[in-house]
């Protein structure tokens, strides 16, 4: 599956994405000082690569029909990193197992792994993409969730139209500094604004 959206392509995953996943997960982790710090990234490349190829197995089994949690991100021809989606309850916490009944709602994250392209509004488009193929595919709300200090997404979720709904008081610690844990609802109108912008 493939989605065009401006100059980004978002696409089910190759089998060439795999040593970038092993790049990306054991000598070029810069992109993990935003994403996550407090769990740090700790693996080899053999294990990564295992791990990647079967992923990717499972990946390319998968119909057109089966609603993605997560894309790849190409740009100018490039895999630069992916969009990706989570299950959270109506107190915004991730869940771990749907059970029959529950609320569920979507969060949505982008990694982009590659620090040569920071700044330049990838990002945004990319998630605007996937935000877009989530309401064409019967989602209704759409949430995010970073950290204070993560000052990249959240002018990214602002761009798009993600208003912060929840603040957890010192949800984290990095490099000895407390900072909150942040939940952003996505306001629907100022999204299209962006997107058909």
């Amino acid at each position: 599956m493939k989605i065009e959206y401006k100059d980004i392509i978002l696409r089910d995953m190759t089998e060439a994405d795999i040593e970038d996943y092993v790049r990306w997960f054991t000598t070029e982790i810069k992109w993990s000082d935003t994403d996550a710090p407090w769990e740090p990234i700790e693996s080899d490349e053999e294990t990564e690569r295992v791990s990647w190829h079967e992923y990717y197995e499972y990946a390319k089994e998968l119909s057109d029909n089966v609603r993605r949690w997560k894309f790849e991100i190409e740009w100018n021809g490039r895999h630069i990193g992916w969009v990706s989606s989570y299950p959270i309850d109506e107190n915004y916490e991730w869940i771990d197992e749907i059970r029959e009944g529950q609320t569920v709602y979507r969060a949505v994250g982008i990694d982009i792994c590659e620090p040569d392209v920071w700044g330049n509004g990838i990002g945004a488009k990319a998630l605007a993409a996937f935000i877009n193929y989530y309401f064409e595919n019967g989602a209704d709300e759409i949430y995010c969730q970073t950290w204070s200090g993560n000052i990249r997404m959240i002018k990214c979720a602002e761009k798009l139209g993600f208003e912060v709904c929840r603040r957890k008081i010192d949800y984290c610690e990095v490099n000895g500094e407390k900072y909150d844990g942040l939940t952003f609802r996505l306001n629907k109108e100022k999204f299209y604004n962006y997107f058909n912008g």
